[in-house]
């Protein structure tokens, strides 16, 4: 059996595609030959990432959009679906955290992370629901966080927005089930990108994230898209309202 030729044709968007995770996600749809669009807020990495995935893909292109602006996403949406001629998977990708303890947490700090992880998170697939429902079909998943599931330091915003993410991805599974929209979620553990990369300058902080993982090292970029893979292809069509956590075993502890 070969596995993943569904996906080639199919019309993807992927929020905060630019670099990181995301970035990975987007090539290997291009790969798949997908028709890929990626968004941002910075046009000069959009425009960078993009050239790589057209020169893998003609089909794929970027938009600008602010996650936190609603109108933003709102647009942003319904310009990919003029773009690509319709939308079968979305990827809700774009996050962001500010690591600060929680007597230190400023109400800026806080609606900057809700709104993008959450409140960005939700629009993002309302709008794509608006086309996604009367083609009755559709996928949507969404990367969220082990920390949904576990409590860390200087994360208490951050937390509260992953969790509610998970929480979102059940209530929009069983709202959209009857029109065969599957809604899941990935979850990563730390991830080895340029920007944990900074993170771990701080020595005690990487060795306090090992010890937290069974497996004992951080996870790649393509641990997480292989988990996008499969939720993205017809492996997983009965599989809604879940989360796949990909954290080399911290959760099971």
């Amino acid at each position: 059996m070969t596995y993943f030729n569904e996906i080639k044709g199919q019309k993807v968007l992927v929020t905060g595609g630019s670099k990181g995770i995301g970035k990975d996600i987007a090539i290997a749809f291009a790969e798949l030959g997908a028709d890929v669009i990626i968004t941002g807020r910075d046009e000069g990495s959009l425009s960078s990432a993009a050239a790589e995935l057209k020169a893998i893909h003609p089909n794929c292109t970027y938009l600008a959009a602010d996650m936190q602006d609603v109108q933003s996403v709102y647009h942003m949406v319904d310009q990919a679906v003029s773009i690509l001629g319709g939308i079968d998977i979305l990827i809700n990708n774009a996050g962001i955290n500010i690591p600060k303890s929680a007597l230190e947490v400023t109400e800026e700090d806080w609606n900057q992370v809700l709104d993008t992880n959450l409140k960005g998170t939700f629009f993002c697939s309302q709008r794509a629901g608006k086309y996604m429902i009367p083609q009755r079909k559709g996928k949507i998943i969404n990367i969220v966080s082990q920390m949904a599931f576990v409590g860390y330091i200087k994360r208490a915003a951050y937390c509260s927005s992953k969790g509610g993410a998970v929480q979102l991805t059940k209530a929009l599974a069983v709202e959209w089930a009857p029109y065969q929209i599957k809604v899941n979620a990935v979850a990563p553990t730390f991830i080895e990108t340029e920007f944990t990369q900074k993170m771990f300058v701080d020595q005690a902080f990487y060795q306090d994230v090992l010890s937290r993982i069974p497996l004992g090292e951080l996870a790649q970029p393509s641990d997480v898209t292989g988990a996008v893979l499969f939720l993205a292809s017809n492996l997983s069509n009965f599989i809604t309202g879940e989360t796949i956590r990909v954290d080399g075993g911290w959760t099971a502890i």
